[in-house]
């Protein structure tokens, strides 16, 4: 069953059983693990580092950035949690599924430093303006021809 947002629990360790609707964050493995938000049931595993995703707690909700998209998955889900709330995103071409994956290694390997900073387009191309980059050409490609 398709979910619109997810409850956090913070973890010692991933525990054994992922239950649907909850977002597992364990700090001391740095990783976060949920059941796919499209309800197909499987597992998302997401690292926590700055080349990787962040996670924000406001004492409340849980939010993570950038977006997680289940490329690898049949169902190919793409989605922002906010707030612990489930916003879909569009889905991703193939092409653009292959540029986001070279942006991200690049970005991993220091090429391109500078963290994914927001997921709300007009943050995007405030920020593009300032630093036009790879990342930011890739932002442009992805969000302006959807």
């Amino acid at each position: 069953m398709k979910v619109d947002r997810l409850e956090h629990r913070f973890v010692a360790s991933v525990p054994e059983q992922i239950d649907p609707g909850f977002l597992y964050i364990s700090l001391d493995f740095a990783t976060m693990m949920h059941r796919c938000a499209c309800g197909c049931g499987r597992e998302v595993v997401t690292p926590l580092s700055p080349k990787d995703w962040r996670m924000t707690y406001d004492g409340q909700s849980v939010s993570v950035h950038p977006s997680v998209g289940s490329w690898s998955l049949p169902c190919r889900s793409h989605y922002v949690i906010k707030q612990g709330k489930i916003r879909w995103a569009g889905d991703w071409s193939d092409e653009q599924v292959e540029i986001g994956r070279r942006a991200d290694l690049l970005r991993k390997r220091g090429n391109n430093p500078e963290p994914w900073q927001s997921t709300e387009q007009p943050q995007i191309e405030e920020k593009m303006d300032e630093q036009p980059s790879l990342l930011g050409k890739l932002w442009t490609f992805l969000f302006k021809t959807n």
